[in-house]
């Protein structure tokens, strides 16, 4: 009769209750009897060693050591005895993500994007360290719960497949989990550090519709579905961004040449690091709102509102990453200020009054107002949309979301604004995919760039003009986190 596995026994810590498994290991939630603190430890029997298992264990705590980040999980200490082998690590309360999708069951794309943005964050940090994770999945991405309320962080685990591998190395062994591994590691064998972007998009997709993309019964349903080689479809039950479809599609493609490289995926809009949560960002978001106020004060308005925008687009991802609920409010009162003056100066765009032309007003000519000026640009197109527009006669489809695109500028200079966003949306979902299709190094292609890149902007100051909106909607999903979690 076989008996059973010994219960582990550290002395300095208090073994509490089991929260997960895994092929060779067991991970239990403790306390340092000293302090009190809470911790993970991942328990590793030696006996069910085999010679992989070493191989793995052996990674991961040589990875931990190294790899330190906000959003990896911290390796506290490494102990070992005669039975098992003790990994000691920060505990997460909140969870892992898969739990979290089966709580909510599909999540919004504004959560959805901080958490991509946590995870982008951490594999950029992985890649300046030429290290490849190989077992990204929902399972190994933990919820480390803050201080405060709607205080969470997402931290990359299990470092057990992971190895030193840099960009254009080929690995040949099978590793993974298979829901989330690329074809490539699973029909050939032979693929490079971009299999882990793969595994990024079924993440992406499993946290938008709930399920990842070849959900199966079996194993090998799931294989048939990767064999099939058929282009996975972005469901349309969910209203996405074009944006997120954007770089949703670009990693989910089959083949690794086709898939978005690591240098385009950090520079994605959709993730928009430059704006992520950082001191430097902290003090560049002051520093514009500073120099807004000059100008504010110069009234020099028009310029004066993009600094506005532009900082508060640095201020919105540090008030939704802040943890402390006082420094949060504070922050929050500040930025309603800004938003608020940025709104003023917007309206004030409408509401202003032609300036007079009676020859007795003034002995020289009037320069005219900003509300005129901005009315004269918005009216007189530019010079790259009338020449790409030119360019356009031979494709309907392409004129045609021209002049959506242009529909959506003079939405937004009548203050529109959810109907300018509609209607960029509509624009850049149509220009995206005829932007894939022009040959590169045209003059149409080129011009074509320059406009998405400049309605993307413009799509981008909206939303940020609307921030107020986002951080609500953002508590509501901390507060609904926090009740999950209980």
């Amino acid at each position: 009769m076989a008996q059973p596995s010994p219960r582990p026994d550290i002395s300095a810590y208090q073994m509490l209750e089991r929260i997960g498994s895994g092929s060779y290991a067991t991970v239990y939630r403790a306390t340092l009897k000293s302090t009190k603190e809470i911790f993970a430890i991942k328990c590793v029997e030696k006996a069910s060693l085999s010679k992989s298992a070493v191989d793995n264990i052996i990674t991961e705590i040589s990875l931990l050591k190294k790899l330190k980040h906000e959003h990896i999980v911290e390796m506290r200490d490494f102990l070992w005895d005669d039975r098992f082998i003790y990994i000691v690590m920060e505990y997460c309360a909140g969870g892992s993500l898969h739990g979290y999708i089966r709580v909510k069951q599909k999540l919004n794309e504004t959560t959805c994007r901080v958490f991509l943005r946590q995870l982008s964050l951490a594999l950029r940090y992985m890649r300046e360290n030429d290290v490849s994770h190989f077992d990204l999945k929902p399972q190994n991405l933990l919820l480390a719960k803050g201080p405060g309320p709607g205080g969470f962080r997402l931290k990359v685990a299990d470092f057990g497949f992971a190895q030193h591998l840099r960009l254009g190395q080929e690995n040949t062994s099978v590793k993974g989990s298979p829901l989330y591994m690329a074809p490539e590691v699973l029909l050939k064998h032979c693929y490079d550090a971009t299999a882990d972007l793969w595994s990024i998009g079924v993440i992406l997709y499993e946290c938008l519709f709930g399920r990842a993309p070849y959900s199966s019964q079996t194993f090998q349903e799931l294989v048939d579905k990767i064999r099939a080689n058929r282009r996975i479809e972005i469901p349309k039950t969910v209203k996405i961004s074009v944006e997120c479809e954007d770089l949703l599609t670009r990693l989910l493609q089959r083949s690794p040449r086709d898939r978005i490289s690591f240098e385009e995926f950090f520079k994605h809009a959709f993730l928009d690091l430059e704006h992520a949560p950082s001191e430097e960002n902290l003090e560049r978001a002051i520093g514009l709102i500073n120099d807004a106020i000059e100008l504010d004060k110069r009234q020099e308005y028009d310029a004066a509102y993009k600094l506005y925008c532009k900082g508060l687009q640095y201020f919105v991802p540090i008030i939704q990453a802040e943890t402390c609920p006082n420094k949060k409010q504070i922050l929050r009162q500040r930025v309603q200020t800004y938003l608020n003056r940025a709104e003023e100066i917007k309206h004030s765009f409408q509401s202003e009054p032609e300036p007079e032309t009676s020859s007795s007003s003034s002995k020289s000519p009037q320069k005219p107002s900003a509300r005129i000026q901005q009315i004269q640009r918005a009216l007189q197109p530019s010079e790259n949309y009338q020449q790409l527009l030119v360019l356009a006669a031979s494709s309907p489809d392409l004129k045609d979301a021209l002049e959506i695109g242009r529909q959506a500028e003079l939405y937004a200079l009548e203050n529109k604004l959810d109907t300018a966003l509609d209607s960029y949306k509509t624009a850049l979902g149509a220009l995206m995919p005829l932007l894939s299709a022009e040959p590169r190094g045209s003059r149409r292609r080129d011009l074509l760039h320059a406009q998405i890149v400049c309605w993307m902007e413009a799509a981008e100051q909206i939303k940020t003009v609307r921030s107020a909106q986002i951080l609500e909607e953002m508590d509501a999903v901390a507060t609904g986190y926090n009740c999950c979690v209980q």
